[in-house]
């Protein structure tokens, strides 16, 4: 897989029959009615929007008129129209999160068998993504046309949104498990379905590294009962004069030295990670309802996971974080 390698031709070496049969489920095969567009050939066109960052599905929908070589990577032959965005969106609705989530479970069994996924070391965290809406006015803490959406706090400042909460494995900077939510549902509610999830796709879990959000004695006894020793800062209020991991305002650490290495570790994938969820366009959302938000979030990361498992394939483990190396 060289860099700027062609999709189409990157595609074409890589076996998804396992994810058109799980993204098929929803549409008849036989009987009356009008046959359905390819299912594979919308998901295609989907990961390319999620990899191109193109911004929405009418912007795709208009690359898919004038580009021949997308139509190809699409599965769209000469004769037949591109997807319409209606299509997209009877996809999104039909395929649903509970299908994205086991296709995204199937790419980390095999990135886990192939040796990139550890997961001996977890690092949690949650980014703020944004709602398509307004605040209503009648009720300025929820969207208006958008009313799953909250205000929550993203950075300094409160917006109204979601938040995807993301366990990842720190060795190979990617993202092993995800719970949606509104943005003002605080991080520490999610944490044990988090790690439930991480759990069934990673057999030993030693260290579970967090920032100061997720610090209290419930969170560390979770992840303790999860065989997993947490690697969070205490707040400068707790536990005074004790030599524990600690982190001051201008994000220096103190505390012991292993403590010190892992937590630095782990923020550093951290923000690796967002990183590339940002390149793949997580933050562009144009979807309302935490249902349709989290498909998004899932196809952002079967993007970042798919890159992974084709580097494997191709025999380049290398590559497996380049997501340029799909670029055309």
């Amino acid at each position: 897989m060289e860099k700027h390698e062609d999709v189409a031709s990157i595609l074409s070496k890589l076996n998804l029959h396992d994810i058109e049969q799980t993204i098929s489920q929803p549409y008849h095969k036989t009987g009356p009615g009008r046959p359905p567009r390819s299912p594979m050939g919308i998901f295609k066109a989907l990961f390319v929007k999620q990899l191109r960052n193109i911004p929405s599905d009418r912007e795709l929908y208009r690359r898919l008129w004038n580009d021949e070589a997308l139509r190809e990577i699409c599965d769209i032959e000469e004769h037949e129209k591109p997807y319409h965005p209606s299509q997209l969106t009877r996809f999104r609705n039909r395929v649903g999160p509970e299908r994205l989530e086991a296709v995204m479970n199937g790419l980390l069994e095999e990135l886990v068998e192939g040796g990139i996924i550890k997961g001996e070391t977890l690092a949690l965290d949650a980014t703020f993504i944004k709602a398509w809406s307004r605040r209503d006015t009648a009720d300025d803490s929820r969207g208006l046309s958008d009313p799953e959406a909250r205000v929550g706090r993203d950075g300094k400042t409160y917006d109204l949104g979601y938040k995807a909460h993301v366990a990842m494995d720190v060795g190979s900077d990617m993202p092993v498990a995800v719970v949606g939510a509104s943005a003002n549902e605080n991080e520490k509610r999610h944490l044990e379905t988090l790690l439930g999830k991480a759990s069934t796709v990673v057999e030993k879990i030693k260290a579970v590294v967090a920032d100061p959000q997720y610090s209290s004695r419930r969170v560390r006894d979770c992840i303790s009962e999860f065989g997993a020793e947490p690697v969070i800062p205490f707040p400068s209020n707790h536990r005074r004069g004790e030599p524990v991991l600690r982190v001051d305002r201008f994000f220096r650490t103190s505390g012991s030295a292993v403590e010190r290495r892992v937590y630095g570790l782990g923020r550093a994938s951290v923000e690796r990670v967002n990183s590339r969820l940002e390149f793949v366009g997580l933050e562009c959302l144009k979807l309302r309802g935490l249902r349709r938000v989290m498909v998004h979030v899932l196809l952002c990361i079967i993007v970042m996971l798919l890159v992974a498992v084709a580097a494997i394939r191709l025999g380049r483990p290398w590559k497996a974080r380049s997501l340029a190396s799909f670029w055309w």
